[in-house]
């Protein structure tokens, strides 16, 4: 801080300066240590708790023995849906989720309808992924028109209709990028007969759609009936940009 004062016709400056002294210094820089270890704790409680309860939620979900949903792909799942709740964009009574692992062979039941407020596992099924996708298993991904592959991410279902595949139900991609081209591109949820145990045991592997999640025909009804009208459906793959890119996977 300067000042100026006359004495005897001479013109002073004064210049004084505030400063901590070290212990002050200290004492300040433990407080903001100390604020920043405050907001870490909350944080990773916060973390802990969402954990833990989906966990809990997990573990309370009755599988059938030997077709467990993998857990770290149902946390993902849950993740998204609650994250498409907050937007908004399903109801906030929607309980009904709905995940296809596209990291198992398709000759297993990767499909499953979950009743998150009954904990129960209303369907559990083959589901085909797209002829580009891969044989067995699927591989490659596309939000591309005429592509004929699947695209990972979180879809909300839409409206029914009979098209060239029967009852189909309209799907929404949620993910910019990589599945929002799903309308347009006409993916949606049908029925097939490739889609059987009988079609994998003459050619190893069930028939694949042309970027449809199909699923069997004697299943289709039923099952779209149950998941119509604006529910969520995940399709999933340990594919690393998809994953660290989804705005719907930010915890």
């Amino acid at each position: 801080m300067k000042g100026f004062y006359s004495l005897l016709g001479f013109v002073y400056m004064v210049t004084t300066s505030f400063y901590l002294s070290p212990r002050k210094a200290i004492e300040r820089d433990e407080i903001s240590t100390k604020k920043i270890e405050r907001v870490a704790t909350t944080t990773e409680k916060t973390a802990n708790m969402v954990e833990s309860s989906s966990e809990g939620l997990y573990k309370s979900i009755t599988f059938e023995q030997g077709h467990e949903l993998n857990e770290e792909v149902f946390f993902k799942a849950l993740l998204g849906f609650e994250n498409l709740k907050k937007a908004g964009l399903l109801n906030s009574d929607s309980h009904l989720l709905t995940v296809c692992d596209f990291s198992l062979s398709s000759n297993t039941k990767r499909l499953w309808v979950i009743d998150l407020n009954n904990k129960t596992v209303l369907f559990n099924s083959l589901v085909a992924h797209g002829k580009n996708t891969g044989e067995e298993f699927a591989t490659n991904f596309s939000n591309t028109n005429s592509s004929l592959q699947s695209s990972l991410g979180f879809y909300i279902t839409d409206a029914t209709y009979n098209g060239d595949n029967g009852y189909s139900l309209r799907l929404l991609g949620m993910d910019k990028g990589f599945n929002d081209a799903a309308y347009r591109r006409a993916i949606v949820m049908h029925g097939a007969d490739y889609v059987s145990d009988e079609f994998a045991a003459i050619h190893k592997r069930i028939g694949r759609s042309w970027g449809c999640p199909a699923v069997p025909r004697d299943l289709t009804q039923l099952l779209i009936n149950t998941i119509k009208g604006r529910n969520c459906l995940f399709i999933y793959y340990p594919d690393q940009n998809y994953l660290s890119k989804s705005e719907w996977l930010k915890a």
